[in-house]
């Protein structure tokens, strides 16, 4: 921080330049948004079009695939249809919100991903179930004759 304030005289000199500063900021942003161009700009940065620092795949809403723009309305609706039907607005809403949050992991990749473990699954079991254990056939012994 600055230097103390001492007096009253300090103290109306520090508020008269605050008051100069925040003038100074609000020309500066009525000067950044002014034009369409610059509004359209705006509008434009909160759907980003390169992955995050993180690296996730789709990070912006428009950035999904088919599957996880549908699983954005079709996941809360559901939820709230049919497990949530007799709840209130407060849990209808908590319950929109996390499912907007889960459908950024709903993706192509993950649901054939989940299904293919479940289609080997299945698989092997049916494959544990029709396999039998099979009787060693021995040849008759036929000692031979004199």
């Amino acid at each position: 921080m600055e230097t103390p304030i001492r007096n009253i005289f300090e103290l109306q000199g520090e508020i008269g330049r605050l008051k100069n500063l925040e003038a100074e900021q609000a020309i500066a942003l009525k000067a950044r948004f002014s034009g369409p161009a610059a509004i359209f700009s705006t509008v434009l940065s909160l759907f980003p079009k390169s992955p995050t620092v993180d690296g996730i795949k789709g990070a912006g809403f428009f950035n999904q695939d088919l599957l996880g723009l549908v699983s954005r309305f079709v996941l809360p609706l559901t939820l709230n249809k049919t497990i949530f039907k007799h709840s209130g607005f407060i849990v209808k809403t908590l319950v929109g919100i996390l499912s907007q949050k889960a459908s950024h992991y709903i993706s192509e990749d993950a649901v054939s991903g989940i299904w293919s473990k479940a289609k080997g699954l299945f698989s092997n079991l049916l494959k544990k179930k029709d396999k039998h254990p099979e009787k060693e056939v021995t040849p008759d012994y036929n000692p031979p004759q004199l």
